[in-house]
C-alpha cells in the first residue's frame, strides 16, 4: 500500500481506538490492519503505537504523526466533497469544438438557450475543420461527422442525420450546363476539401447500385464553409449538407444538381472521450443539442 492510504488507515486506527474497531469500519481483518501499520512504521523507521493485549496508545512520534495524518484526511474529505458538489449540476469550463460551417449555422444559435439553463457553465468554443485529438487538446466534446471519425475508442452520440446534396449557383449551370448523371460530374468543376479525403468521394445511389466518384476541380479548400461560399460565387459544383444550403435552395441562390440521385450515409455526432462518469456539463450540453435537433432536425422540416 502507498504511503498516503497507510496514513489515512493509521488515523482511522487511532480514531477508532484499535485494530479491531478500525477493521470492522474498513471491512478488513484486524491482522490486515496490523500488518499495514507495521509496514508504515518500518517505512518511517519509528514506532507509532504502544501495543499490548489489552490496550493501544500512541508513542510521542505517533502523536505527532497522527496530527499530520488528520490534516491529510481532512484535505481528502474536502476534495471528495468538492467533487461530489461538482456532480450535482453542470458547472465549470466546457471546451467544445465544431466544424466551422455547422458551428456558425446550427450550434451558435442554440448556445443562448443552453447557457441560460446552465448559468454556471462557461463555454470555450473552437470552430475548425482540422483533425482533433480530444484528449491531448483537452476538448470535452466535439461536433463531428461520420467521415471524420477514425478513432474507435471515442464515444459518439448521434445528434441528427446529415443529408448532403449536390448544388451549384444558377450562373454556373447556365454557363456549363446541368449534369444528367453522376458520371457527368467528371466533366465539371467540383469543389473539394483538403481536410478529409473521404469527403471528395461522392457516393450516389443509382439503379445499378451505389456508385462512388472521386471528383476533382480547380479549387480545393480546407473548410466546408469555404466550399459553400465558393459555390455561391459560381465557382463550381459542391456537395454540401442541407443544414447549410437549405435556405439557398429554397430562395434560388443555389440549384439542386442530380436531384434523382441521393446518398444518405452520414450523421452529425457529438463525440467525447469517455462514457464512464460523464461530467454533468458534457451530458447537459449533448442532451440540449439532441433535444434541439430532434428526430427531424429543423433544417429538414
Amino acid at each position: 500500500m502507498d504511503l498516503a492510504p497507510q496514513m489515512l488507515l493509521f488515523a482511522k486506527v487511532v480514531e477508532e481506538g484499535g485494530f479491531s474497531a478500525a477493521a470492522r469500519r474498513e471491512g478488513l481483518t484486524p491482522s490486515a490492519i496490523s500488518k499495514q501499520i507495521g509496514q508504515l512504521e518500518d517505512r518511517l523507521g519509528v514506532r507509532l503505537l504502544h501495543r499490548s493485549t489489552r490496550r493501544m496508545s500512541l508513542t510521542e512520534e505517533g502523536e505527532s504523526f497522527y496530527r499530520r495524518c488528520v490534516e491529510i484526511a481532512e484535505k481528502v474529505a474536502e476534495a471528495e466533497a468538492a467533487m461530489v458538489s461538482l456532480g450535482d449540476h453542470p458547472q465549470g469550463t466546457l471546451r467544445v469544438a465544431s466544424t466551422v460551417a455547422f458551428g456558425k449555422t446550427q450550434l451558435l444559435p442554440h448556445l443562448p438557450g443552453f447557457m441560460r439553463d446552465n448559468p454556471d457553465v462557461r463555454v470555450v468554443l473552437e470552430l475548425s475543420d482540422r483533425p482533433l485529438d480530444l484528449v491531448a487538446e483537452q476538448i470535452d466534446v466535439a461536433i463531428r461527422f461520420t467521415e471524420q471519425i477514425d478513432d474507435d475508442t471515442l464515444v459518439a452520440r448521434k445528434l441528427a442525420a446529415n443529408r448532403r446534396v449536390c448544388c451549384a449557383a444558377p450562373e454556373y449551370i447556365e454557363r456549363y450546363g446541368m449534369p444528367e448523371t453522376p458520371e457527368d460530374l467528371m466533366r465539371h468543376n467540383c469543389l473539394t476539401l483538403t481536410t478529409v479525403s473521404r469527403w471528395n468521394d461522392w457516393r450516389f445511389d443509382t439503379p445499378e447500385g451505389p456508385k462512388t466518384l472521386k471528383v476533382r476541380g480547380n479549387l480545393e479548400v480546407n473548410s466546408a464553409d469555404a466550399v459553400y461560399h465558393a459555390a455561391l460565387a459560381g465557382l463550381g459544383i459542391a456537395r454540401l449538407s442541407t443544414y447549410l444550403v437549405g435556405p439557398d435552395l429554397r430562395d434560388g441562390r443555389l440549384v439542386r444538381v442530380l436531384p434523382d440521385y441521393s446518398y444518405e450515409g452520414s450523421s452529425i455526432l457529438a463525440v467525447y472521450s469517455d462514457r464512464k462518469n460523464l461530467s454533468p456539463k458534457i451530458r447537459a450540453f449533448v442532451d440540449h443539442l439532441a433535444g434541439s435537433y430532434g428526430e427531424t432536425p429543423p433544417w429538414e422540416a
